[in-house]
């Protein structure tokens, strides 16, 4: 048998898939790999980074293989480049020798991406790894490294003086690296490589810079690179690799460098010479300085003493204060025992810090809100023992791991609380963590579709026919075996074969890496420390190199921060309250207000935090929720499982069904229920009460009936029976009540997170309910870019007859904002919400009228603010919107004449700068000012529409308003009576609106186009789907923009109206017809003739018979009339009423 020194070979440049979009291997299976090819070690040497390090180090280890710990460093300020237009910053490989040089190579990477500054990727100068030498081995770096290129380009001093540089600062750590994939320049840098190595006494190693994993993947490999260059694989210049790229066997290498065996050879010495993997810690939790000279345990104890006489005053207790006193000494001791005060010290410390710096803290998230200290220490604001929630289902004695608090902040000041947390502990000791996007299914295969150049629309068809559920998205091989139509196309199409061969080869790996939204890890020394850190460039904060998976066993604690949209809801309306003396305490609003559950009863909660779902509204006027546990009971029943005891409960509640509570024993657990068992704590009291198990040991069967392991569940069934046995329950009663436990616990929801978040449903509630118009105006604020939303709060708004002022830039803010006038509060539309204005151009529009008091007109306007914030594209936003009505109403003449008003805004703010004053003295100040061109005001629905691309919806008004009456007379149904009768059992409807939009799709089945079509009317927005053959029928009448008549069927299921359409028409057809007249009444004193005759030229009807007839009704002196019948027909149609009413003295429009 061959000696192994002489057969064996070690692959000492591995890149795993955290080389992003470069490697295809991911870093758990390299160790298997090499185990598999008998090979007693393998290094990971990804491209500047770190990632996959302990991943890799305990996969390897567990695979029998050593690992060693490498990085593909780039390096700046030494040797040469390639010279290639795709070239990267070369790189040499460090290895890591042990502790010491694992810590250097941790600070090496991290400063390659935290000092980047400007440059294009990360790297390193070659003086901080001369510096940082101690405890690794260098290789010069191969091909892609800064010696290779110099003997390619024929600059041999230089290569060689690179590579004494290189030697000096390694010594006998440095091997010249020789590679092998048939390349030229790899035969041409190899002669001047060996010979240094041999006159200069250093050892040679031979590596194979592998890419992916066997040679069969070279093809799908390189659509990978096309990916990550944006390349195409057809195009001849590009970067690529060769097909020996891939990790090959220690013969394969051997017979490679036959002719150097020592090359090989040293991979073995290097082997031998790093006894280093990256080891898991116990969490390391930094020092609570607790500056009065206790120690942790006893500041904790202390506080939570301090914090629980403050509560007792501010809460009704929900039991004897002993009670209190005891659960918090035991809670205390546990907290002790299991060594974890200093987090609950260090998060209580940043959120008293938020709270005392008015930043708006969530009452608790998942199961922290079950604490007792928790709640003595501010960190949730729940009373445990009120709602009945359980320390050990957050902390089991009996199940040691770190405690877990995720706490909510408002989301625009999240990152102040960050900061003071750095400013605390320490820059250099607090991080984000990184996450890495994938490429998964459907973005897969769009992506190698692209590099082969298929074309789009076949690709786009492909991955439509991927399943889209984010929530468990299903691989490209779950969806070709659910989709025949997938199979069909590849078996049909060589080329749909090779894009679903190559996709599915590389599903799964990382496309790019970004930060975690809510995590961030505070160490107890220097973050580089323990683990390596990347800086993301959206981000002022670095993040672990390691993900969430990893960075917990590297020894960081994690702490969640989260933004909720919600909070800062509450606390915008809480601004707006403060300013009447009505600002409510959130966390003092009496529990049974009674508007606040008419309202859910009524399912009016569109905005309402957990409860604005269709579905959610429909339970909600089921369920008639009259206390805040029906409000947590219906949060934790409304997800897939538990849904299906909805009905259950309501009926029980509304005694249409009888309480079953299992065993008299139990009633007390299950009465707030009405014997359905919804929450994790219920499970761990029927397995307390009815079996004896401690709590601790409950929340361990809990876990259990989540996981539904069968050894354990076995376990636990015996365990349950014989407890219960010995508390008297027969064994098939136990046994029964067990297994139907086990269902339940499945989907049981944690109560502690429940009531949490109910707590937050029931104040957003409270606030719609008691102060709808401060409720409107925050939740439009916080969706101030998002038109379709704002659309959906202004129509809820008209619902709760709470006024929405138009904009106006003498009355409105940039932001939403609110007025009170009369005992009458209206919400201010935001002059920021107008699309194309900007919002901080608004707030300096806002800065400006503060400044120096309200516009008086149109020029004065233009006069006082920056050219360089109001543009002429705010300028038309602003008149289309309305918001020069009250110093301006023709909004057609502001738009058309738009460059002449910012020519003149431009020149005076240029004179301004040079604070030259007219020649004409004060007096004169305005003669520069231009004279506009007299143009015909926009009216009626022209106006509207106007209006609609400024504002993304009808705000002033609506193009049907005026057609109303014509409108009921053809029986047409608005939508908001149309919702009412169909929930009574009405199916047949003709409506009416205007198409704001019109989405084609697919049918999955047939391929046939069917479309969803918004309409909108003046009582509200509809959709109504149109199957193919009514589609084909009425495509040209649905274009966005049309007046349609259409006749709907309606399906009310489940509280949601769905609307199909039959037919549809153009409005004009069917209203333009004899039965309709119109009668003005004008004022004989103020009417003008010629603009009357003007607008009703318009509105001629030219074919015989069609049209209406017009008359005109005078008032004279002393209430005397005259009535003029006028010749022709007319259109009447809005554009007509609208132009009337603009008319100078019409009175009124009357139908005849």
């Amino acid at each position: 048998m061959s000696d192994p020194a002489q057969s064996g070979f070690v692959h000492l440049r591995v890149r795993s898939a955290y080389s992003l979009l470069e490697g295809a291997i991911k870093a758990g299976k390299i160790g298997r790999m090499a185990a598999d090819a008998g090979m007693p070690a393998v290094a990971v040497a990804d491209r500047a980074n770190l990632f996959g390090a302990l991943e890799f180090s305990q996969t390897a280890k567990e695979a029998g293989v050593q690992p060693i710990v490498a990085c593909a460093l780039p390096v700046l300020g030494i040797g040469g480049q390639v010279n290639a237009r795709w070239a990267k910053t070369p790189t040499v490989v460090l290895l890591a020798q042990n502790e010491t040089g694992w810590l250097n190579l941790c600070a090496l990477s991290s400063a390659a991406y935290l000092d980047a500054g400007e440059m294009a990727e990360p790297g390193v100068h070659w003086s901080q790894v001369a510096a940082r030498s101690d405890g690794l081995i260098l290789l010069s770096g191969g091909p892609c490294g800064p010696i290779d290129p110099l003997f390619v380009q024929g600059k041999t001093e230089e290569a060689h003086a690179a590579l004494a540089a290189l030697r000096e600062a390694f010594g006998d750590r440095f091997y010249v690296e020789l590679q092998r994939h048939g390349l030229d320049d790899e035969r041409r840098a190899e002669r001047g490589l060996v010979a240094w190595a041999y006159d200069n006494d250093v050892p040679l190693v031979a590596t194979n810079d592998v890419y992916y994993a066997k040679a069969a993947q070279a093809k799908s490999h390189d659509a990978l690179l096309c990916i990550a260059d944006g390349a195409f694989t057809g195009q001849e210049e590009r970067r690529r690799v060769t097909g020996e790229h891939w990790f090959k066997s220690a013969v394969a290498m051997r017979q490679l460098f036959a002719d150097l065996p020592e090359a090989c050879d040293n991979t073995l010495d290097i082997a031998r010479r790093c006894a280093f993997l990256v080891k898991t810690h116990k969490p390391i939790l930094p020092r609570f300085d607790t500056g009065a000279g206790r120690s942790e345990p006893d500041e904790l104890a202390h506080q939570a003493r301090e914090g629980l006489k403050v509560r007792l005053t501010e809460v009704t207790p929900a039991a004897p204060e002993e009670e209190y006193w005891t659960r918090l000494e035991w809670e205390v001791g546990i907290i002790q025992q299991m060594g974890f005060p200093g987090y609950f010290l260090i998060v209580s410390d940043f959120i008293k810090w938020a709270k005392q710096h008015g930043i708006p803290v969530g009452p608790g998230r998942g199961s922290g809100a079950g604490s007792l200290v928790a709640w003595a220490l501010t960190i949730t604001d729940l009373d445990p023992l009120r709602f009945g929630l359980l320390f050990e289902r957050f902390l089991n004695p009996e199940r040691v791991s770190m405690p877990d608090f995720d706490i909510d902040f408002c989301q625009e000041r999240r990152e102040e609380v960050i900061d003071y947390v750095q400013d605390r502990y320490g820059k250099d000791r607090v991080a984000q963590i990184i996450t890495f996007g994938t490429l998964q299914a459907r973005a897969v295969l769009r992506d190698v579709g692209r590099v082969l150049q298929m074309p789009l629309g076949q690709v786009d068809r492909l991955a439509k026919m991927v399943p889209a559920n984010p929530a468990n998205p299903v691989t490209l091989a779950q969806a070709i075996d659910l989709e025949p139509r997938l199979k069909e196309a590849r078996d049909a199409e060589p080329s749909v074969r090779a894009l679903l061969e190559t996709a599915l080869e590389l599903e799964g790996l990382y496309r790019n890496a970004s930060t975690h939204a809510a995590g961030i890890v505070i160490g107890d020394r220097p973050l580089t420390e323990l683990v390596p850190l990347y800086q993301d460039p959206r981000s002022t904060i670095p993040a672990s190199q390691f993900n969430m998976k990893w960075v917990e066993p590297a020894g960081l604690v994690k702490f969640d921060f989260l933004g909720l949209k919600t909070l800062t809801v509450l606390d915008r309306a809480h601004g707006y309250l403060e300013r009447r003396g009505a600002a409510p305490s959130w966390n003092q609003l009496p529990l049974d207000d009674e508007r606040t559950y008419e309202l859910m009863a009524s399912g009016q909660t569109v905005g309402v935090f957990q409860l604005e779902s269709q579905g959610m509204r429909d339970t909600l006027r089921k369920m008639r929720c009259g206390s805040i546990e029906e409000i947590t009971a219906l949060i934790s029943l409304y997800r897939p499982g538990p849904m299906e005891m909805i009905d259950t409960y309501i009926d029980r509640k509304f005694g249409r069904a009888e309480v079953d509570y299992l065993h008299p024993s139990l009633t007390e657990v299950l009465t707030e229920t009405y014997g359905v068992i919804i929450y994790q704590e219920q499970v761990m009291k029927i397995a307390q009460i009815l079996a004896g198990y401690s709590l601790g040991e409950a929340d361990l069967l809990r876990r259990a009936m989540g996981k539904k392991k069968k050894e354990e569940m076995d376990f636990q069934r015996a365990r349950f029976i014989k407890g219960a046995s010995e508390k008297s329950v027969s064994e098939s009663q136990s046994g029964g009540i067990f297994d139907l436990v086990a269902k339940f616990a499945g989907y049981g929801f944690n109560k502690s997170h429940a009531a949490a978040y109910a707590l937050i449903s029931f104040q957003t509630g409270w606030l719609k309910a008691n102060h709808p118009v401060e409720f409107f105006a925050a939740s439009m604020s916080l969706d101030l870019s998002n038109t379709d939303k704002l659309a959906v709060f202004y129509q809820d708004a008209r619902r709760f007859e709470v006024p929405v002022r138009a904009p106006d830039v003498n009355r409105s803010s940039a932001d939403f904002d609110v007025s009170w006038e009369n005992g009458q509060g209206a919400v201010l539309y935001a002059l920021g919400a107008i699309r194309n204005v900007g919002l901080e151009a608004m707030r300096h529009v806002v800065e400006v009228r503060e400044q120096g008091g309200r516009f008086a007109d149109i020029f004065d306007f233009l006069e006082r603010v920056d050219p360089r914030c109001v543009n002429k594209r705010a300028l038309e936003g602003l008149a289309k919107a309305g918001a020069f009505d009250s110093i301006h109403p023709n909004r057609r003449q502001l738009v058309e004449q738009a460059d002449v008003l910012m020519a003149y805004c431009q020149s005076v703010a240029a004179e301004r700068a040079s604070a030259q004053v007219s020649l004409f003295g004060g007096d004169q100040a305005h003669a520069a000012r231009p004279r506009l061109k007299s143009v015909e005001p926009w009216v009626g629905p022209e106006r509207l529409d106007q209006e609609l691309a400024a504002v993304g919806f009808y705000l002033s008004g609506h193009p049907l308003e005026d057609m109303e009456p014509a409108l009921r007379r053809k029986r047409v149904t608005f939508v908001a009576e149309a919702v009412q009768r169909a929930e009574a059992g009405h199916e047949a409807f003709q409506m009416a609106g205007v198409v704001r939009r019109r989405q084609e799709r697919a049918s999955a089945r047939t391929g046939e186009k069917f479309a969803f079509v918004t309409f909108s009317d003046p009582t509200g927005e509809f959709e109504c789907l149109f199957p193919p053959e009514q589609l084909r029928r009425c495509r040209e009448v649905l274009e966005p923009g049309a007046s349609v008549m259409v006749k709907v069927r309606a399906k009310a299921s489940d509280g949601e109206v769905r609307f199909f359409g039959d037919d549809a028409s153009r409005m004009e057809g069917l209203l333009d017809d004899a039965g309709i007249g119109l009668r003005i009444h004008v004022s004989a004193r103020s009417a003008d003739a010629a603009a009357l005759r003007a607008r009703l030229e318009r509105a001629r009807s030219g074919a015989i018979g069609k049209g209406g007839e017009i008359s005109l009704i005078a008032s004279l002196e002393k209430g005397r009339e005259v009535e003029m019948k006028l010749p022709g027909r007319y259109k009447l149609d809005g554009a007509l009423r609208g132009a009337l009413k603009s008319a100078p003295g019409v009175v009124m429009l009357e139908d005849a």
